[in-house]
């Protein structure tokens, strides 16, 4: 594959992504905002300020910011020892311990809230802190969801330290702490930045833990979007709420990128193997293990209550709440079976869309351009595929829904909406998975195989190929998983007959009853263990990840 030379070859290889992009994403998120924005076909800035003064909107701004803030900072505190023990250390079952650590990330919220919902109820192990239905639920759904973001990205950043800077100022009388603060964690901090960074960015957008947690009560500015679209219809006030997300959104990932232009660590040749523990790196294995407890407590809870079943004669163990899987509840369409065979299917189709999307994008994004034009056209061109990470899924889905569904674009009966819309969700993570590979070949390798003749498939075949192969299975690892979690833009776009099972978990924890909160539970496991599986695969393949965004 030729690497691109000009400013028409960059816009021509990305011509296919950019249409998809421009129809299934700008077209959508600018009709639901220009809906709201433009209400009578004229821009009603009055309207917009009468929403932002809004009391109700206040509190969900701040609840948003001071939520979203303190489980960033939580995240962070509790994972630098992790990424310390994880990636400098050498213990068994380490690699193990990363893979379990990187299943919060991509469960899916709706499995995350359902876990901690159990966990803090009045009947679960920590009912008794009274913490079920409040904030405090939220933000541990929070730093659930995130640790694995600050463990991979730092650690990451950890394991390419050059370890003889921090040796030569122990040689010269340093403590153990000022080494800590005078060499490592300098320069670590571009990538505590970073993480830092995208996990407020992803708490702030948080949609199915807060909806799960919080329902009505809490709300962020995601979830108050849906609550806007779906039970008031005030479009007015969800289009305005989805540009003041945007336009934050877009300034935090400049910003992140900003810190991951001088963090890349693969611009670094020296990667030190992990060595054994010694004695002052017990405060570090503590602080893992509290970590793993932390990740492990509502996964065994959701567990032992999906294992938990009730009758006519009290309660007890087994399975009848898989077994009721296969039933239509009532209230609910189809049974559970069906609706992760959906699920899966969907998905399927979700990951081939992506990786195809994301390597055209990843070939553009990582082409070393040649001139000052040539760079801005890349990195704008870079910026554009990755809006759908900023942009609210809710608003995508909402857009979709309300654009694409009547002439001249009638798509809401094709199968492969639900797919194409998950799909641009997962574009960024197949993105950044790809991107890290494909800057670090030696563009004169490529030259080198030109020279003697090969073509240029050949010279793509024998050079980038052999070096890509396995993140282009981790990046479809992490595409599957992302689509059988995709909550907000389903939740628009499924049919009652054909839903998702995040959909379907959501309609089942919104009928009261034992066996509907049973059946529940049992999905929600079925879930979490197919994305598991997922991601211990990704593992394998030890392959930057998600962490390296």
């Amino acid at each position: 594959m030729r690497r691109v030379a000009t400013i028409p070859g960059l816009v021509g290889l990305a011509a296919v992504p950019l249409l998809v992009l421009g129809v299934f994403f700008l077209v959508p998120v600018g009709g639901m905002l220009a809906r709201g924005l433009w209400p009578d076909g004229r821009l009603d800035l009055g309207g917009v300020l009468d929403v932002l003064a809004r009391p109700r909107v206040h509190r969900v701004v701040w609840f948003t910011l001071w939520s979203s803030t303190l489980a960033t900072v939580i995240v962070v505190l509790a994972g630098l020892p992790a990424a310390y023990a994880l990636h400098r250390l050498a213990f068994p079952g380490r690699r193990l311990v990363r893979a379990l650590l990187l299943v919060p990330f991509v469960l899916p919220t709706v499995v995350v809230g359902v876990a901690f919902r159990q966990l803090f109820s009045e009947g679960g192990p920590l009912g008794f802190l009274g913490l079920d239905g409040t904030a405090w639920a939220i933000i541990c759904g929070l730093v659930f969801f995130n640790l694995s973001v600050v463990v991979r990205a730092v650690g990451a950043a950890w394991e390419s330290l050059d370890p003889r800077p921090g040796e030569a100022a122990a040689a010269l009388g340093a403590t153990p702490v000022q080494v800590w603060w005078t060499v490592t964690l300098p320069s670590l901090r571009p990538a505590i930045v970073s993480a830092a960074s995208v996990v407020f960015l992803f708490c702030a957008t948080a949609f199915g833990i807060v909806l799960t947690l919080g329902g009505q009560r809490y709300a962020t500015v995601e979830s108050e979007i849906y609550l806007l679209t779906t039970n008031l219809l005030d479009l007015q006030a969800a289009a305005t709420l989805s540009l003041l997300q945007l336009l934050v959104v877009v300034g935090l990932m400049w910003w992140v990128q900003r810190m991951r232009a001088v963090s890349d660590p693969s611009n670094i040749p020296v990667r030190p193997r992990p060595r054994r523990p010694r004695r002052a790196d017990l405060p570090a294995l503590l602080a893992t293990a509290a970590v793993l407890t932390f990740v492990a407590a509502p996964l065994a809870t959701l567990v032992a209550g999906s294992l938990r079943q009730t009758d006519g004669q009290g309660s007890g163990w087994g399975l009848a709440n898989y077994r009721a899987l296969g039933r239509a509840p009532g209230g609910v369409l189809v049974p559970a079976g069906e609706a992760l065979v959906n699920s899966l299917r969907i998905a399927v189709d979700a990951t081939w869309m992506a990786l195809l999307l994301g390597l055209l994008v990843t070939v553009v994004a990582t082409h070393r351009s040649t001139s000052p034009a040539e760079r801005r056209v890349r990195a704008g061109l870079d910026g554009l595929f990755m809006l759908p990470l900023g942009v609210s899924a809710v608003t995508l889905g909402f857009g979709l829904l309300i654009t694409l569904g009547r002439p001249p674009i009638d798509l809401l009966a094709n199968p492969l909406l639900v797919p194409v819309a998950q799909a641009l969700v997962a574009l960024p993570l197949v993105v950044r998975t790809l991107s890290p590979v494909l800057l670090g070949i030696d563009d004169r390798q490529r030259q080198a195989a030109a020279s003697l003749g090969a073509s240029p498939w050949r010279v793509w075949r024998t050079v980038d190929l052999p070096a890509l192969w396995k993140p282009l299975l981790a990046a479809a690892g992490f595409a599957y998983a992302v689509s059988l979690g995709e909550f907000g833009a389903t939740s628009f776009l499924a049919r009652d007959d054909r839903p998702t099972l995040p959909v379907l978990i959501y309609r089942l924890l919104g009928h009261p009853g034992p066996d509907n909160y049973g059946m529940a539970l049992a999905a929600s496991v079925l879930l979490a263990v197919t994305t598991a599986l997922v991601m211990l695969v990704v593992e394998r393949l030890r392959v930057p990840s998600v962490g390296a965004f």
